[in-house]
């Protein structure tokens, strides 16, 4: 599929810098760029590479000022990253869709497959589950008993939905993910050992919930766990029982939730961000990687770092700080022996009088 810089620039309500007609069937990132490709530049670091790459066509930003002569056609854009997000979202609607029901399936006799929608070998759909149109479930991932998904969802290779969860439109489940597993249940005994709590509830996703690699989000002890709308889940994230996980925010890999705990919308962790339970999290909060929470953060728009999570400002001055505990313990050694040395001497000069 081929397109002119002319189409795309409709497409995307962008301004042309250079040929109109120049023709595009790929893209290719800004440093690797070759001839009848389009790449994209949206982080300044990266604009060295604009004036080597060979790429057709480039989208920059509309502020964007080269200091050299660029050599591609350029399509000035509001935002480049997102632009580029739009095309290659075009471009998958056109791919080929696999559809039907393989042989090799399990749907039970109970369940509900919609229209358009494919389910791949090996995958098995429970009793009583509904599915909507145009969903997309390859092979050996399994939705158990019960469990209700919209339409335009995908679920790939080795995902688990457990029984009675439910799940929006237009959501994705990556590999090995796991939506409804046992919340972290156990109450202590007097000898010692722990008895399972049964965990009677569930998992709710709302529309435009992706769920990354082996990321887990286990089921409520009692109601359910609740990730909302536009959610997006890196690799490797646990979600714990009962948690509630408030719109578009973003969770990176091996970040962890812990039970109860009530994060708001707009949120941003980075990776291996751990927030203890039982909290509650202000919107728009933005959490540095390995950031340690151990208390609720009650002001909405701030940036956290370090364990105990501080302000990013005040982790900054103190990382310096830290950074001179050596030369700082020195210089505090040095200073003790010169106040004894002076304690000394002034007790001489008393002895002395």
């Amino acid at each position: 599929m081929e397109f002119t810089a002319r189409q795309i620039a409709d497409y995307l309500k962008g301004e042309i810098q250079g040929d109109p007609a120049v023709k595009v069937h790929g893209f290719s990132k800004i440093e690797e760029g070759q001839p009848g490709t389009l790449s994209f530049l949206s982080n300044p670091k990266y604009s060295h590479y604009l004036y080597e790459s060979r790429a057709s066509l480039v989208l920059v930003n509309r502020d964007f000022q080269p200091e050299h002569p660029v050599q591609a056609t350029l399509l000035r854009v509001d935002n480049a990253y997102e632009s580029l997000a739009q095309l290659m979202a075009l471009v998958e609607q056109f791919a080929p869709q696999k559809s039907g029901i393989s042989p090799l399936a399990c749907v039970s006799a109970s369940a509900t497959v919609g229209a358009d929608a494919y389910v791949g070998p090996f995958a098995y759909i429970g009793e009583g589950v509904r599915i909507g149109d145009h969903a997309r479930i390859y092979s050996h991932a399994s939705i158990e008993d019960g469990c209700t998904v919209g339409d335009h969802f995908t679920m790939y290779n080795g995902a688990h939905i457990y029984k009675g969860c439910v799940v929006g439109n237009h959501c994705t489940l990556h590999a090995g993910a796991v939506v409804g597993g046992d919340g972290f249940g156990f109450a202590p005994t007097e000898d010692g050992s722990y008895k399972k709590i049964p965990q009677m509830g569930n998992v709710v996703l709302e529309d435009y919930v992706d769920i990354g690699c082996n990321a887990t989000v286990d089921r409520a002890t009692l109601g359910s766990t609740i990730v909302r709308r536009g959610v997006k889940i890196d690799n490797l994230v646990q979600v714990a029982h009962n948690v509630e996980v408030g719109e578009h925010t973003v969770i990176a890999s091996q970040s962890g939730i812990a039970g109860s705990t009530k994060v708001g919308s707009h949120c941003v962790m980075a990776g291996q961000v751990g927030i203890a339970g039982h909290l509650h999290i202000a919107d728009h909060s933005t959490f540095g990687a390995q950031t340690g929470v151990p208390n609720s953060i009650k002001t909405p728009g701030q940036v956290h770092m370090g364990y105990p999570a501080i302000a990013a400002g005040n982790f900054r001055r103190s990382s310096v700080v830290y950074k001179n505990l050596p030369e700082l313990q020195r210089t505090v050694a040095d200073l003790q022996r010169t106040v004894a040395q002076l304690q000394q001497r002034i007790q001489e000069l008393e002895g002395q009088k």
